[in-house]
């Protein structure tokens, strides 16, 4: 019975990565086609001044997919925008790669998409046309118009006919999928050598990013001690110090002084147990990243809905940048977004953690703004890990961030 839980459950993932795909196909028999006519208009010159449109047309199509392929396994890096110039274009290996790629995947793609959607409509439709055959004339068995349906017998034939096209899709949906995505896999990463230039580029940026990120984090605890702790430490040093004279000169009075000077003591206390948890949450170590997070959702003042699936605890670094994004986020939500409801979920896969928080309030974040965007971005491509922003003006706000899981 667990075996067949696990099928179903491999080809509901399947049914949704070949929606994916059919649309990003779609999108490339467009390119596809957008592309051969250019191409043909340039054969007798009029097509120049629109190549390089069609060349970033393709890209762009080319990225959607990276995204799409990147989320449900090993992340493909985008090779950034088409160079200028159509001759360096053409000779371009990523802009090479993508133009087969378009090809190829208009034609694998759309078929292996319509294949993969059509088995569970299929399956819907027939299961269930024993139960609303009378409602069709005999001669027009849904999808079988050479089969004539005289009575309960002949529809529950097509019911059987339904349980199979269930079962095909249960068992060939997964292999559909991975079918759909082999071009993507196949064409879109960097080709053989520029890999390892494009690897340097990026952990050079990481570098950099770390380095910012740990400089950002140590003014920001700089200025919390001084702020905060050590003024409260400075005022309980002088109401100590005049507690000392009072107490030759007025009893009562060094009393009421003592009291002030504890509880300048305590609220300096209060701020430097703040200051640790912001360096790294001792909630995490007790109650694990599913525990911190409920805390946070507990008492944040939008309400929040949270969706943790993380089975196995990743490094502890990781599950702090973590828990960094998520309260940074939701007191972005709180001071700017005006939503009413937020959802934050929180996943393991393929050796990453997944976060998305999403809000339906007014949208149009800007991370150019100040609104704290900067740094969780910074925080989080320290790690070697990426963040994707979607806020239309109007909402909703959707953010997506991806951490490696280290051990």
């Amino acid at each position: 019975m667990g075996y067949v839980r696990g099928r179903v459950r491999a080809s509901v993932a399947a049914l949704e990565h070949l929606v994916g795909g059919l649309g990003t196909a779609t999108l490339a028999l467009g390119a596809l086609l957008w592309a051969a006519i250019v191409a043909v208009a340039c054969l007798v010159g009029v097509g120049l001044l629109a190549a390089p449109g069609a060349l970033r047309a393709v890209r762009w199509v080319s990225d959607r997919e990276r995204a799409r392929l990147s989320r449900w396994g090993e992340p493909i890096p985008t090779p950034g925008p088409v160079p200028t110039g159509l001759r360096t274009a053409v000779h371009d290996p990523f802009v090479r790669r993508e133009l087969g790629w378009v090809a190829l995947y208009s034609l694998v793609g759309l078929v292996t998409g319509l294949v993969g959607v059509a088995l569970p409509l299929y399956a819907v439709q027939d299961g269930t046309f024993p139960l609303w055959y009378r409602l069709v004339p005999p001669d027009a068995a849904p999808g079988i118009v050479w089969w004539r349906i005289d009575g309960l017998s002949d529809a529950l034939w097509v019911g059987v006919l339904g349980v199979g096209c269930l079962a095909a899709a249960i068992w060939f949906s997964p292999v559909l999928a991975r079918l759909q995505a082999w071009p993507g896999r196949r064409l879109l990463p960097p080709p053989p050598g520029v890999d390892l230039s494009l690897r340097v580029a990026e952990l050079t940026a990481t570098r950099a990013a770390a380095l910012d990120a740990h400089a950002v984090e140590l003014r920001r605890i700089e200025r919390s001690l001084h702020d905060g702790t050590q003024n409260r430490l400075v005022a309980v040093n002088v109401l100590l110090g005049a507690a000392r004279r009072a107490v030759r000169r007025n009893p009562d009075r060094a009393d009421e002084i003592l009291g002030q000077a504890q509880d300048a003591a305590e609220q300096a206390l209060g701020e430097l147990r703040t200051v640790v948890r912001g360096i790294l949450p001792p909630v995490l170590d007790d109650r694990g990243l599913a525990g911190a997070l409920a805390g946070l959702a507990g008492s944040c003042a939008v309400p929040c809905r949270l969706e943790v699936d993380v089975a196995v605890r990743c490094a502890a670094s990781v599950e702090a940048t973590a828990y960094f994004v998520v309260a940074e986020a939701l007191t972005n939500v709180v001071r700017h977004s005006g939503a009413s409801r937020v959802d934050v979920a929180v996943r393991r896969e393929h050796g990453r953690l997944l976060v998305s928080i999403e809000d339906d309030g007014h949208g149009d974040a800007d991370e150019t703004r100040g609104s704290g965007l900067t740094g969780i971005r910074r925080r989080v491509e320290a790690y070697d890990g990426r963040m994707t922003l979607t806020s239309p003006p109007g909402g909703p706000t959707r953010m997506d961030v991806e951490l490696p899981c280290g051990s």
